[in-house]
């Protein structure tokens, strides 16, 4: 078992089930980059309740400022986590059955009113992963920095990817401008 050694997470991820872990590993690009402190556990909404409300519960004590939680089909996960805590809640609905994610999508985004959670797109936890590094910089001023980086980094990638269309007639450059 490898446990936090060091700085305390700033970000917690609860997922529903192991089986959603390739999905969410792609947080750790995010985060290794921004140099954002982050955890990872498993706890499901209808299997073990009660974990996963004391997990929500006991983040902000142990320096968590941060939550995001992935669930398929029903995705109650997001909900139960919102509501045992006032730390704000990213919801990561999961691809993971016979409707492709929308029964997820739509749970997450459905939430009664009292109970916030950000809802992500389906399978979208690079998105969490960013929009977790943009709440941390209302704090953190170096995030801001990155952040601005990250967007430069990412506009010069659409941009290269212009100039090799397979020799496909292009528009001008200065289309852009």
């Amino acid at each position: 078992m490898v446990k936090t050694v060091g700085k305390a997470p700033e970000v917690g991820i609860v997922m529903g089930s192991k089986s959603d872990l390739p999905l969410v590993k792609k947080v750790k690009e995010v985060f290794d980059y921004f140099g954002v402190t982050w955890e990872i556990t498993v706890a499901s909404a209808h299997r073990t309740p009660d974990d996963a409300a004391r997990y929500a519960a006991g983040a902000r004590a142990r320096g968590v400022k941060v939550l995001a939680a992935a669930a398929g089909l029903s995705a109650a996960l997001p909900g139960v986590v919102a509501a045992h805590t006032s730390l704000p809640v990213i919801g990561i609905p999961v691809n993971a059955g016979s409707l492709g994610g929308m029964d997820a999508l739509l749970s997450v985004a459905q939430m009664p009113p009292g109970v916030p959670v950000a809802s992500m797109g389906i399978d979208g936890a690079k998105n969490a992963a960013l929009f977790a590094v943009r709440i941390l910089a209302l704090a953190r001023d170096d995030l801001t920095e990155k952040l601005e980086e990250w967007n430069k980094k990412e506009a010069c990638a659409v941009r290269a990817a212009r100039e090799d269309l397979d020799g496909l007639p292009l528009p001008p450059e200065d289309a852009f401008r």
